[in-house]
């Protein structure tokens, strides 16, 4: 045994589980637990932010990008409270970041005097925001809450825990094991009468349809041998983009699938809420049976399907596939799929300019490169039209689509991904939430080249107001700095870009920099146009 302080204890923690990287900012309250890291420098480097809303969501990129365990620390109260979208955004999309935040001193806690950061209930807070939360009351805990931290967030259905403890917990001693890694619980095993049942549901499809989510990160090869053995397409919106590659045949982008979706008669939802088709399309084929496979017990009583297997991805559809072994192979179905590709394609060259942007984009952008997009005119329609090539490499919000994520988020997946290419598309008003991580990116040289279309609103909201309100326009309109004179300012390098074929040449010169750059282009107000005929498409006739 070793006699270590919480703070050391938690620090030696970290390191067990393969945490190389902390974001955050110090604060009296976590002194002796920023000490600790202080100490551990040659293991876990320190990325000191300028909010804590940036330390969270550059802990979520880190972890969306990479599937490993992210960690950042915060002061307790407004630090805390700071930080809770960026938790927000990780408990929507299924990420395992850790908050390691403080409380007042032990004694104090309940007794509403009016401590320094003090909240009516902060671990009830925690709590409220994170799929697990516990408080380390003394260092001889310490060691046991921050496995369990570790196991709740990499088991099931991965999402954000917390860990605080009080002010003067941080610097007690006590003698105690070293930290060691702990396991996640062990994956659900697929019921075998359950997936004799949904067989012999796959066996009377004649349109099957497979919708991915984050959840079947993992299954490629699996999703790809069901796709093929099924002839079956393979489609996604947001986090299961690039499992299946969108250059592979079988693959279909949503407008694509929308067309095929019509004559579908069996949806087989891995790891996914289903979203697009239950809360996007809004349409469903007559007489449609819903097959889901899912590690998180409770979709199946949220959204009932004729028949769910809980368990994991990989797991149920190689129960699948052993089940289904001796199915008669099936004719080819890959020239009906490239025609619903070509049309899908064709149509979407009408959402201009954000289409011709990203098709520049997609076409230099590395093909192991990460994208991360925003709340944004550019983002909507790059979930509509953007071909993603391996998992991970799309970086979404998830369900919270939170306006200003996508800019600090990316920072975070480039400090996890340092020789990879990492492009985050933002309207103006999303960059200007988070514009402050200009310093951290410059001064820890992340290399993101950040592309801010500047349209001088908050783009949705005025369509909205015209549209629907009779015109009548409240907070739409934005006044915007000068972007490359302001991230100039910050030393970082800028650019102004003036149609498509004009960001083909100054982006390939960005990401040749190594080093952070913003790309300004600027859209006149109001000229863009509206990509939720594709995002919300009306049954067709």
């Amino acid at each position: 045994m070793t006699r270590m302080t919480t703070g050391e204890i938690m620090a030696k923690s970290l390191i067990a589980h393969g945490v190389d990287t902390v974001f955050g900012i110090p604060g009296a309250h976590m002194y002796d637990f920023n000490d600790a890291l202080a100490r551990e420098a040659e293991s876990i480097r320190f990325i000191h932010t300028r909010h804590e809303q940036g330390a969270g969501y550059m802990a979520y990129g880190y972890a969306k990008s990479t599937g490993r365990a992210s960690a950042y620390t915060v002061v307790p109260g407004p630090g805390l409270l700071n930080s809770g979208a960026a938790l927000c955004t990780a408990y929507g999309a299924n990420a395992p970041v850790m908050c390691l935040t403080g409380n007042i001193m032990s004694h104090l806690i309940g007794q509403g005097r009016g401590q320094l950061h003090e909240l009516p209930d902060h671990l009830g807070t925690l709590k409220g925001l994170t799929k697990w939360a516990a408080r380390i009351n003394h260092p001889t805990e310490a060691g046991a809450v921050m496995a369990e931290g570790f196991k709740e967030m990499l088991s099931g259905r991965q999402r954000p825990v917390g860990i605080e403890a009080p002010w003067d917990v941080f610097g007690m001693a006590a003698e105690v094991d070293m930290p060691q890694a702990v396991s996640p619980a062990p994956v659900p095993r697929p019921d075998p009468e359950l997936v004799a049942k949904a067989a012999a549901l796959i066996r009377s499809a004649k349109n099957p349809l497979i919708m991915l989510g984050s959840g079947a990160i993992g299954a490629e090869a699996d999703v790809a041998e069901l796709a093929r053995l099924l002839q079956a397409p393979v489609t996604a919106h947001r986090s299961g983009k690039g499992i299946l590659p969108d250059d592979d045949p079988l693959a279909l982008l949503p407008p694509a699938a929308w067309q095929y979706w019509q004559n579908c008669d069996l949806l087989i939802g891995i790891g996914s809420r289903l979203e697009l088709q239950y809360f996007r399309w809004r349409w469903m084929p007559k007489g449609l049976k819903v097959l889901r496979i899912d590690i998180d017990p409770t979709e199946m009583v949220r959204l009932k399907p004729d028949l769910g297997l809980v368990t994991g991805s990989a797991a149920g559809i190689r129960a699948l596939l052993g089940e289904l072994a001796g199915l008669p192979a099936l004719a080819s179905r890959e020239a009906e799929f490239a025609e619903l590709k070509t049309k899908a394609a064709e149509a979407l060259t009408s959402v201009q300019p954000q289409e011709g942007y990203l098709r520049v984009i997609r076409e230099v952008l590395p093909r192991d490169g990460f994208f991360v997009e925003e709340v944004s005119q550019v983002g909507f329609t790059a979930r509509m039209c953007f071909p993603v090539y391996a998992p991970r490499q799309y970086v979404t919000c998830g369900y919270q689509d939170n306006l200003g994520f996508g800019f600090n988020t990316a920072l975070g997946v480039k400090v996890a991904n340092p020789d990879k290419a990492v492009v985050s598309v933002s309207g103006d008003g999303g960059f200007m939430f988070g514009v402050q991580e200009l310093a951290t990116a410059k001064q820890f040289r992340i290399a993101v080249v950040a592309i801010v279309f500047n349209n001088s609103a908050y783009g949705n909201v005025r369509r909205d107001q015209q549209t629907v309100y009779g015109n009548r326009l409240l907070g739409a309109d934005l006044e915007n700095p000068d972007f490359v004179a302001l991230a100039r300012s910050f030393g970082v390098m800028a650019i102004k870009a003036s149609d498509p074929e004009d960001l083909r040449g100054k982006l390939s010169e960005a990401l040749q920099a190594h080093e952070p750059v913003v790309i300004e282009v600027t859209i006149p107000r109001g000229s863009d146009t509206s990509p939720w005929p594709f995002v919300h498409p009306a049954p067709l006739s």
